[in-house]
C-alpha cells in the first residue's frame, strides 16, 4: 500500500500524468454520464434542422441528416471506451501467453513466434486493422479484434524480454530446483515482475485503439452504419467540411484529446513505475 501510495503521488506530480488523467477522467465522465448529458437522442434525424449551426438547442450544430452533434459525441465516447477496453484486453489475451511461451521454451518455437510477431510490428497496426476488418466486415467486435490482434506484437515482445530477464533470476532457479512447474513460474513469479512496463503498454494501446477504430470507421470498416461512433461521423459527413465545419470538428477533436489522455497518462504512468523514480 505504501509503495502504491508512492507511486500515485508521482504520477499526480507529474504534469503529463496529471493532464492525462484529466483528459481520460473528461472522456469516462462523457461516457458514463452520456444519457444524462446529451440534450437530444443520438439516432433522431430531423430533416428540418439539418445542418444547423451550433447553438440554441443543438449547442453543437447538427449533421446532414439532421441528428445533434453534441449527443452523438458523447455517445460516441462509450463506443470508444468499449473498443480501446477490448483491443487492449484481446492483445493481452493474445500477446502475453504468446511473449511467455517464447520466452521459456526458446529454440525453434521462440524463433518461429518471434518472426511472426516481426512480420505484424514491421506493418502500422491500422494496416493490420484494415486487413482484418476487411476479411471479418464491419462491425463493433469486429473492430475490436481486429485492432486488438494488431497491437498484440507490443505485449508479445515486452513479456518475452521480461521472461528472458526473470527466468535467470535466483528465487525463479531455486523454485524450479524444488520442482515447480512451468506454468506456476510464469504466472506467480515471471508475470508480476512483467506488470509494470505491460500497464504502460496497455495505457498507451488504448489511445492506439481509439485512433485505429477512428480510422477504420472513417474508413468504412468500423461500425455499423448509423452508430454514433467518432471516425465513422467523420466518413459520414466530410463532404459537408468545407460548408459546415462543425459537422467533422468536433468529432476530430473528441479523437485527438482522447489520444493525447491516453498517451500523457501513459508516460505520466511509466514515471510513476519506473524503479528509479524518488518518492
Amino acid at each position: 500500500m505504501r509503495a502504491g501510495g508512492r507511486r500515485l503521488g508521482i504520477l499526480l506530480r507529474s504534469p503529463q500524468g496529471m493532464m492525462g488523467l484529466l483528459l481520460v477522467g473528461a472522456l469516462v465522465l462523457a461516457a458514463v454520464a452520456a444519457p444524462e448529458l446529451a440534450p437530444h437522442d443520438p439516432h433522431l434525424s430531423r430533416p428540418a434542422h439539418a445542418l444547423a449551426p451550433p447553438g440554441g438547442s443543438f449547442p453543437l450544430g447538427t449533421d446532414a441528416l439532421g441528428q445533434d452533434i453534441a449527443s452523438r459525441v458523447l455517445w460516441g465516447a462509450r463506443v470508444s471506451i468499449a473498443i480501446a477496453l477490448g483491443a487492449v484486453a484481446v492483445a493481452a489475451l493474445v500477446g502475453v501467453p504468446v511473449g511467455a511461451v517464447a520466452g521459456w521454451v526458446g529454440g525453434w518455437l521462440e524463433g518461429l513466434l518471434m518472426r511472426l510477431v516481426d512480420v505484424m510490428m514491421a506493418l502500422p497496426s491500422i494496416v493490420l486493422a484494415l486487413t482484418i476488418t476487411a476479411v471479418l466486415g464491419r462491425g463493433i467486435d469486429n473492430v475490436i479484434l481486429a485492432v486488438g490482434l494488431a497491437e498484440a506484437p507490443r505485449f508479445a515482445r515486452q513479456m518475452r524480454a521480461a521472461v528472458l530477464e526473470l527466468k535467470a533470476r535466483d528465487f525463479v532457479l531455486a523454485s524450479r530446483a524444488l520442482g515447480a512447474g512451468a506454468l506456476r513460474l510464469v504466472v506467480l513469479h515471471v508475470l508480476p515482475g512483467a506488470l509494470p512496463p505491460l500497464i504502460v503498454i496497455a495505457t498507451l494501446g488504448l489511445g492506439t485503439a481509439v485512433l485505429d477504430a477512428a480510422g477504420l470507421g472513417f474508413l468504412g470498416l468500423g461500425a455499423e452504419p448509423g452508430t454514433p461512433e467518432w471516425g465513422t461521423m467523420l466518413s459520414d459527413n466530410v463532404d459537408y467540411l468545407r460548408d459546415y465545419p462543425w459537422i467533422c470538428l468536433y468529432p476530430g477533436l473528441a479523437i485527438a484529446l482522447s489520444v493525447l489522455g491516453f498517451n500523457l497518462l501513459g508516460d505520466g504512468v511509466q514515471k510513476a513505475l519506473d524503479p528509479r523514480q524518488s518518492p
